[in-house]
């Protein structure tokens, strides 16, 4: 081996230094025993220790680029005449793995076959895996886990963004937080060995273990039983794997993943020399990730739910390899099984059925079979189906003409044949409308044809044709509807005289009519309606801004059941401004807030409000009626004048310096023709003049010129409304300098112009001195 230890033997020994060499660079692992012991000659030794690793960075990332160890243990055999060395590594990303070199071996190839798996772990990928990046981790215990304490952050990437990613713990006292790290929901004392994080999304579904080291265990408390002096080297046996057959529920609920059965092997060997594999569907073949199992211990875990009626059971293989990867016993065959749950209901073969049978048919007459299907297991109750009659439509003569057999499905009449006739009995609720019946017809004639084909009608019992009556073409029964919503207030029952002959008239020289009739009662059911607005929608006009309080509108609901005594309430149902109210007892409307014509919530002057009234039936029923507005409008905004910025060159010929319009947000007569001037300050005119256009714009000029620079105009306008309303305003006129169409304007503030025409008067009286 191409290295060497190093350290004197002389007791006691309370700190031991071994030190191995590797191309002149040192390796350095250090323990700490808790007892001494005396060596005074040679002797075979067994260590097995947990050491921490000391590695020049240089050394690794000179020749094995992307390896970072983060933890290593180590078991070193010492003899007289070689050292062997096993060493267990895990890297920056969690994997671990495990090496064991013969005693003629040399530390390169351990720390070859290290780096190549670290590189392996942490080099590039060419694409995303989704799913955990990192399938284990480590996890310290140092007495308790607090609430709420970020323990270990996790790798989780789904490749789509991670959006609604959700993770479970098969221990429900962890959660993984946003930022993905695993934190405790409450102060933790004992904690399981492993934990399973399961994480689910749109686009991965992947479970990571998390390994809790440290937790409280016995322990040897000498260096002698540290280093196992008088003890017998462990001698390999022949092993063998035993693999139960296991089960497992259909539809279990989260967390996952669920244990369901351990492997074993059986052996004298120490544990942990092997790892256990997995294989085949549902495992590392499609549906992948069903299963999943310890590779230390050879557990079983289901990952999530599973559907038997998809597929009801898994053959899968275990074996189990050393740490370099070689196998050593099996595959050996796991078979698992999904036991049912009752989670299909029957469904029947036809979505309906169609029977007949003769009036005056006798007693236990079969008319049909139904038949239905059940995805459960057929070999459980879960599939076993019993027929019962829900309900009969309608339920006259009796209520009870027909059974059906519970195991069968055969449907066979249990009435007297006296009974059994053609006069039906139809119910239906009032306001509705639809087939409420189906007139079945015996015609011996072959079908789809003249001869067969029935042509129903009505032929009295409905004079406001409020029924009618059409031709099944697929069966030839005749499917009574109503038309026309019936009211039970009006008229309750209804009886129909209905008569069916053939498309073809009948051969002459027959014993028996070309025609048949049924009589048909139909029943109309009351139903608790609601109140009714009248009129609806109801309109008003009204001033705006009138008083809070002031009377707006009496909403008018009747009730429909007269036959009922029943109280009507009212309420408003939508007031976009709320601005109203309303009487629960009266329905008389008043204003709640002040009513505004230039509101965004009016429209074309008029202002929307819906109101609900409730009768005090069972159920209760509601009616909603709509109340317009019509505001008027009122003299309330004053008018104002655009454009507010005007601009001219100051060596203009043309001394018109814009045109200005007048705009009121009311309406006429309160708004045009507006009145536009100069505003009173004084001087003004010297300089500016406003002239009238039109009735809504005015022309302001200039009677002197300007130099270049910004000038705040002051305007009054004034509407026509009464009273009429003024505005005193400013616009802005930029004297500008003009060269080759393009005009040159100051960026400085304005100046007034009344400051500037006081100030150019005495100027000019001092130039005429």
């Amino acid at each position: 081996m191409c290295c060497a230890y190093g350290g004197g033997f002389s007791p006691p020994y309370t700190d031991l230094l071994l030190r191995l060499r590797f191309y002149s660079e040192v390796v350095s692992w250090r323990f700490t025993a808790e007892s001494a012991l005396s060596l005074s000659r040679p002797l075979s030794l067994s260590l097995s220790v947990s050491l921490s690793l000391s590695i020049p960075p240089h050394l690794l990332s000179s020749l094995y680029p992307g390896l970072r160890i983060v933890e290593l243990s180590a078991e070193l055999t010492q003899t007289a005449s070689s050292p062997c060395l096993g060493i267990r590594v895990t890297t920056a990303s969690n994997f671990y793995t495990t090496w064991r070199s013969e005693c003629a071996s040399s530390l390169s190839f351990l720390l070859h076959q290290v780096a190549r798996v670290g590189g392996q772990e942490d080099g590039g990928r060419e694409g995303c895996s989704p799913g955990f990046q990192v399938k284990r981790y480590q996890l310290a215990f140092t007495g308790s886990f607090q609430k709420g304490q970020a323990l270990i952050q996790v790798e989780f990437d789904d490749c789509a963004g991670n959006e609604d990613v959700q993770f479970e713990v098969s221990d429900p006292s962890f959660f993984v937080d946003g930022d993905l790290n695993l934190v405790p929901r409450q102060d933790v004392l004992r904690s399981q060995p492993v934990l399973s994080i399961h994480g689910l999304s749109a686009h991965a579904d992947d479970t990571a273990q998390v390994e809790v080291t440290g937790l409280p265990a016995q322990s040897p408390h000498t260096l002698r039983g540290v280093l196992g002096v008088g003890q017998t080297l462990p001698f390999r046996s022949k092993r063998a794997l035993l693999i139960p057959p296991m089960i497992v529920t259909e539809n279990q609920r989260a967390p996952f993943p669920r244990k369901i059965g351990k492997s074993h092997v059986i052996s004298t060997e120490r544990l942990g020399s092997h790892i256990f594999r997995l294989t085949g569907p549902g495992a590392d073949q499609d549906p992948k990730g069903l299963f999943t199992i310890d590779i230390d211990t050879g557990e079983v875990s289901v990952s999530r739910s599973l559907d038997r009626e998809a597929i009801d059971s898994y053959q899968l293989e275990v074996s189990t390899t050393d740490f370099a990867g070689n196998l050593v016993e099996g595959p050996a065959l796991l078979l698992i099984t999904v036991i049912d749950q009752n989670d299909n209901r029957p469904i029947f073969k036809e979505q309906s059925y169609t029977g007949e049978v003769l009036e005056g048919s006798p007693t236990g007459t079969t008319v049909m079979t139904m038949t239905a299907l059940d995805a459960d297991d057929p070999g459980t109750d879960n599939a076993a189906l019993r027929y019962n009659i829900v309900r009969q439509s309608p339920d006259k003569p009796s209520p009870n003409m027909f059974y059906i057999d519970a195991e069968r499905g055969d449907i066979v009449t249990v009435i007297s044949n006296k009974l059994l006739d053609r006069e039906f009995e139809a119910r239906v609720f009032e306001g509705s409308t639809g087939v409420v019946v189906n007139l079945t017809v015996d015609d011996r004639d072959d079908p789809d044809t003249g001869a067969w084909r029935a042509i129903y009608s009505i032929i009295k019992g409905d004079p406001t044709l409020s029924f009618k009556i059409q031709t099944n073409p697929d069966n030839n029964e005749g499917m009574l509807s109503v038309s026309k919503p019936l009211d039970y207030e009006a008229k309750a029952p209804h009886t129909l005289l209905i008569k069916v002959e053939n498309e073809d008239a009948l051969v002459p020289d027959v014993g028996y009519g070309p025609s048949s009739t049924a009589t048909v009662h139909i029943a109309v059911l009351d139903v608790n309606e609601g109140p009714v607005f009248f009129p609806d929608p109801l309109i008003v006009s009204r001033m705006e801004n009138i008083p809070i309080g002031s009377f707006v509108a009496s909403l008018n609901a009747t009730d429909p059941d007269i036959l009922q005594i029943q109280s009507i309430r009212y309420a408003v149902l939508r007031d976009p401004a709320g601005w109203l109210s309303v009487s629960p007892v009266t329905g008389t409307v008043n204003t709640s807030g002040s009513l505004d014509r230039e509101s965004p919530y009016v429209h074309d002057n008029k202002y929307t409000a819906v109101f609900i009234a409730t009768d005090n039936g069972s159920p209760p029923a509601t009616g909603t009626g709509t109340l317009v507005i019509h505001l008027e409008d009122y003299n309330d905004n004053a008018p104002y004048v655009v454009p507010s910025i005007a601009r001219v060159c100051e060596d203009a010929h043309d001394m018109n310096v814009a045109i200005v319009g007048g705009r009121d947000k009311d309406l006429a007569p309160n708004a045009a023709p507006f009145k536009i001037e100069l505003g009173k300050q004084l001087g003004l005119d010297k300089t500016w003049k406003v002239t009238r256009v039109n009735s809504t714009h005015s022309q302001v000029m200039l009677l002197q010129p300007l130099k270049m620079a910004n000038y705040q105009l002051p305007l009054l306008i004034t509407d026509s409304g009464v009273p009429p309303l003024s505005n005193n305003t400013e616009i802005k006129v930029q004297v500008c300098v003009c060269k080759k169409n393009k005009m040159h304007c100051s960026s400085g503030p304005s100046h007034r112009a009344s400051l500037l025409v006081l100030l150019a008067t005495p100027l000019l009286v001092l130039l005429c001195l």
